[in-house]
């Protein structure tokens, strides 16, 4: 059997390539070991959060599918940071772990070339260094011109829960065994993992009295840019906090060496910024307590997910662990926590288009790539279905700079710097976060969508007419002027705010901090939809910023436009440092730009290599 593309694992990473693959027109297959578990959540119930969300937002933007499957799964919903700046303001969602497979499903089902194949995937077939297809554990061989790895944490993954190793998956479902000795066989360099999942409680055990209520906002939100929210504000589930005791730090210090972590059990490397509870006690020793939500899992069980407890002791120390929380006295654990260890590639081989740089026509992306999360996996399988089209379709692949996307932070850092733990998205590792905002996701990413071939002309049809909008308040905010009578002095006096002293247009009033539209709404009728007003009040406030912003990311743009062709011999040029030059040959960045975020390259060696460049290959500045 042959098809254009092939997507290995049917995680959120695959279900975004298979889609993206298959609405572009090329006869894909999605093989997943189970139908069952495709876009399975096996770990925390949500999808979004801090950077997370923004993601999300772009990949709907880019014609992907979480956003929109979240908006018609979710049962709580709110803005993260709402009190402070847009830049950091990201949206997350409580999504129904039973409804959110079966709607994602459901879209993938709508295609008319995806065949979705239950199956083991073994091996591939490779030649002349060219991906040909794959072998099955049956024997039986699928070939392909593109192949897409999203393998998830299923490579070679033990279960660990103290002393005990279990060869298997998450939800004790098969684990891969032989797949990633092959791709080492064909020169790719594999790493091990580790990621962990906290205990599932009984709701009918919890006395949530005794636990503080985090409910959803009082506001319509939503993922998509194109269909408006539908769900009921006050029919919203709520969630709750609590915070560890000074009994289950005790629990956790006593019975350390029972941990897989600390007991010496696990090979693999976890999480930095999603740490177990045991490794935050040691870490943080000097905090008495750790915040920890329950959150329900789906509304067709029983299970309320204890989030930020995750651990790998043995289930005797779990008990009491659980049972020193408030409210959880008496809580029964329908699943206990355990860690998980697999295989990844170093990410320093794949390309920024996310094809290898060892086998031509092999992609990866997720888990495989080194990271972490369900957003940050779905928006590599994304860039991955789209550039396998682009290539099949012989154009030239997307890659999203660190100015138009996180996601193009996101990859970046793992084709420059690499990782050697589980990568997470954060707000702090965009340095151009002020124009990477929830609210514009559409306005930075749908042109390029358009352009690729992912978006439909509705929907850039809909994109021009808010550019217009857009452009249209700004004009009426600079064109109208406030001029200071006694009706307008009331106005100021009734809401508080400082009266300007002269005449002033609405656009540089909105400048001023105490000013919002909502205010100026009491001036003059400004009849445009909420998402224009709010989208021109924070170009007009972060004006100076923004346009900072830009200047900065115009330099970047000049660096990222000298390329350094893929045939460059790093060995003749004179005076590199050592490590420098390694670094260049191991990574063989595309542009001066990416040369310099590569650690261990200094400025005085990207002065030199732009030197040889501007000789050898007449690459002027």
């Amino acid at each position: 059997m042959k098809y254009e593309v092939i997507v290995v694992g049917g995680g959120h990473a695959g279900c975004e390539a298979a889609h993206i693959a298959a609405f572009k027109g090329h006869k894909t297959a999605l093989i997943t070991i189970n139908k069952k578990n495709i876009a399975d959540m096996p770990c925390n119930p949500s999808i979004g959060g801090t950077a997370k969300g923004i993601i999300v937002r772009e990949i709907d933007a880019l014609g992907g599918l979480m956003g929109r499957v979240t908006d018609r799964a979710h049962f709580q919903i709110k803005m993260l940071n709402s009190g402070k700046g847009p830049a950091v303001q990201a949206l997350r969602a409580q999504a129904d772990k039973v409804t959110y497979p079966k709607e994602m499903l459901k879209e993938l089902s709508s295609l008319s070339n995806l065949d979705i194949i239950e199956a083991m995937v073994d091996d591939i077939i490779v030649d002349n260094n060219k991906i040909k297809g794959i072998i099955l554990e049956n024997k039986d061989i699928y070939y392909c011109d593109a192949l897409i790895l999203t393998t998830g944490t299923y490579l070679k993954a033990n279960i660990l829960c103290g002393a005990d190793k279990t060869i298997s998956g998450p939800h004790g479902e098969r684990s891969a065994l032989y797949l990633s000795d092959n791709l080492k066989k064909n020169g790719f360099k594999m790493q091990r993992l580790k990621t962990g999942t906290p205990q599932r409680i009984a709701a009918s055990s919890i006395d949530f009295s005794k636990m503080q209520v985090e409910t959803g906002d009082n506001k319509l939100w939503s993922f998509s840019h194109d269909y408006p929210p539908t769900y009921k504000i006050n029919e919203q589930q709520k969630c709750y906090l609590i915070y560890t005791t000074a009994e289950t730090k005790k629990i956790i210090e006593t019975n350390l060496n029972k941990s897989s972590m600390y007991g010496g059990y696990v090979e693999g490397i976890g999480p930095r910024y999603c740490p177990s509870i045991e490794d935050k006690v040691v870490r943080f020793n000097d905090k008495d307590k750790h915040q920890l939500f329950l959150e329900p899992e789906s509304l067709y069980y029983d299970d309320w997910y204890l989030q930020g407890f995750s651990t790998s002791m043995p289930h005797d120390i779990q008990d009491k662990m659980v049972h020193s929380l408030p409210g959880l006295e008496n809580a029964i654990i329908n699943k206990y926590a355990y860690a998980i260890e697999y295989d990844a590639i170093d990410p320093l081989q794949i390309k920024p288009s996310l094809e290898s740089k060892i086998v031509e026509g092999i992609y990866t992306a997720g888990q495989i790539n080194g990271t972490s999360g369900y957003e940050e996996a779905a928006g590599q399988g994304l860039i991955a279905g789209i550039n396998a089209s682009l290539k099949l379709e012989k154009k030239d692949p997307l890659i999203l700079k660190r100015s138009d996307a996180y996601i193009g932070v996101l990859i970046d850092d793992l084709v420059t710097k690499g990782t050697n733990e589980p990568y997470r998205m954060l707000t702090s590792r965009a340095e151009y976060r002020l124009i990477l905002r929830h609210d514009n996701a559409d306005l930075r990413l749908r042109p390029i969508a358009y352009k690729v071939g992912t978006n439909t002309e509705e929907q850039y049809k809909k994109l021009l007419e808010k550019q217009q909008e857009i452009e249209n308040l700004t004009n009426f905010l600079i064109k109208n002027k406030v001029k200071i009578n006694s009706e307008i002095k009331k106005i100021f006096e009734e809401n508080e705010k400082d009266l300007p002293s002269t005449t002033l247009c609405l656009f540089d009033l909105l400048k001023r901090p105490q000013i919002d539209m909502e205010f100026l709404s009491k001036i003059i009728e400004i009849n445009y939809p909420p998402e224009i007003k709010e989208e021109v009040e924070i170009q007009v406030k972060y004006e100076g910023y923004i346009t900072k912003t830009y200047k900065e990311i115009e330099k970047m743009l000049k660096l990222e436009q000298k390329e350094i062709p893929s045939d460059i011999d790093y060995d003749k040029i004179k005076n590199l440092a050592s490590e420098a030059r390694q670094k260049l040959k191991k990574i063989r960045p595309i542009s001066i730009a990416q040369a310099a975020r590569i650690s261990g390259v200094n400025p005085s060696d990207i002065s030199i290599l732009a030197v040889y460049l501007k000789k050898e290959y007449n690459n002027n500045e």
